[in-house]
């Protein structure tokens, strides 16, 4: 399964979750590409800690296997100006230039690093993408009043998504929403111009990218950003990595054994 991530040297903590949580979860092998660059005023992920978790994830797989590219020519030929500074940081739109990255393959699975495994995800990798350009679920919150349609509920979450890379270099769809990008401010910049020009994209059911609580038959769960209406209107930020929130306030005990080998292997890695 080709897997893809975009971050900074801040992502790490996620990623090792993330990534340990795939290990566990499938018997399959992972080609993980992660997107990173040079940037005044950040830090991009350290090849060293890559190598090292390349390392871990290795010695029970071999075949499994990370590379770390430097996406900082492309972020720079087409610059997102004015989304530069909004409420998350440049690299979260890394993914919005795969398309100028030769070393991606043609069908890849971007994962956000907060996104968690509970069960194979080759159930979603294996469906047929060749004539969508991306595979997603909707957005939680999005799907209430962030619609693209009048009669269906097709606003995707951007967090988990299956790519088809050849169809997407072939109508222009990451281009057109780096123009937006470049030239729009907006709370939301990627998801919200993938959503806006992509025409070709299926929707699957939420267990493939649960916002809200895992189930019994939830494949990824994504601790993204929710809102809270009591006592008072709020929003609740809770990582995977935040593991006493995890466990106290989410009640959310899924992959505490994932946990537990993050809290023995993250001193290797970072």
């Amino acid at each position: 399964m080709n897997i893809l991530y975009c971050g900074d040297r801040n992502i790490l903590d996620g990623l090792i979750i993330s990534i340990l949580s795939l290990v566990k979860n499938t018997s399959r092998p992972l080609k993980i590409f992660i997107l990173t660059m040079r940037l005044k005023g950040f830090k991009e992920v350290p090849e060293s800690a890559i190598e090292n978790l390349e390392k871990i994830i290795k010695a029970k797989d071999e075949r499994h296997s990370i590379k770390l590219i430097d996406a900082t020519d492309a972020f720079n030929s087409d610059m997102p100006r004015a989304n530069l500074k909004t409420f998350f940081t440049p690299y979260c739109l890394l993914r919005l230039y795969a398309d100028l990255i030769k070393e991606l393959p043609k069908k890849i699975l971007y994962l956000d690093t907060d996104v968690v495994a509970l069960k194979d995800p080759y159930e979603l990798y294996k469906m047929d993408n060749t004539e969508y350009e991306l595979i997603g679920a909707v957005d939680y919150y999005g799907q209430h009043w962030l619609r693209t349609s009048l009669f269906e509920k097709t606003y995707l979450n951007s967090g988990v998504l299956l790519m088809n890379l050849e169809l997407i270099r072939e109508s222009g769809l990451l281009r057109r929403t780096r123009r937006r990008v470049a030239k729009t401010k907006m709370l939301l910049p990627d998801q919200t111009s993938l959503n806006i020009y992509s025409r070709r994209k299926k929707i699957i059911d939420r267990r493939f990218n649960e916002q809200k609580r895992e189930t019994t038959d939830t494949v990824f769960r994504h601790f993204s950003t929710t809102f809270r209406f009591w006592p008072v209107f709020h929003t609740q930020k809770i990582k995977p990595w935040n593991i006493d929130k995890v466990h106290n306030v989410l009640k959310c005990h899924a992959f505490d054994d994932v946990l537990e080998e993050y809290l023995k292997v993250r001193k290797k890695v970072k």
